[in-house]
């Protein structure tokens, strides 16, 4: 059974890069945004929980290529963004945590009313 998994995930290893890394990166942005605008943990949770299974994803689809024994340059980076994307995500939820609500003073200034507009009806602010 696990054998024909890696098999799956070697066969059809670019697009299963073409989706995670950019999935992986865009929970992990939409996170980072999150936290930033202060939305509440539970909504932090879900997208760093998202990208928690993007990056769990993309490890296994590696281990899967050094199971036969490639090592390459992919091989590494892969990992490496998954960690720090995970790091990202662990910092993200903490910070949610602690209530810790970073300012954001473009949203403020009377030159950028227009992306306060904007960010209150799409419920961000």
């Amino acid at each position: 059974m696990v054998e024909s998994l890696f098999e799956f995930s070697r066969t059809h290893c670019i697009a299963i890069c073409a989706f995670l890394v950019p999935a992986n990166l865009l929970a992990t942005l939409q996170a980072m945004i999150f936290t930033g605008i202060g939305r509440p943990i539970f909504q932090v949770g879900i997208m760093s929980a998202a990208a928690l299974g993007y990056a769990t994803l993309m490890l296994i689809h590696v281990i899967s290529w050094w199971a036969i024994g490639v090592v390459m340059l992919p091989t590494y980076i892969l990992p490496a963004l998954a960690g720090v994307c995970l790091a990202i995500n662990l910092i993200c939820l903490l910070i949610s945590a602690t209530h810790f609500r970073p300012e954001i003073p473009w949203i403020d200034r009377r030159e950028s009313f227009a992306v306060a507009w904007f960010l209150r009806q799409i419920g961000m602010v």
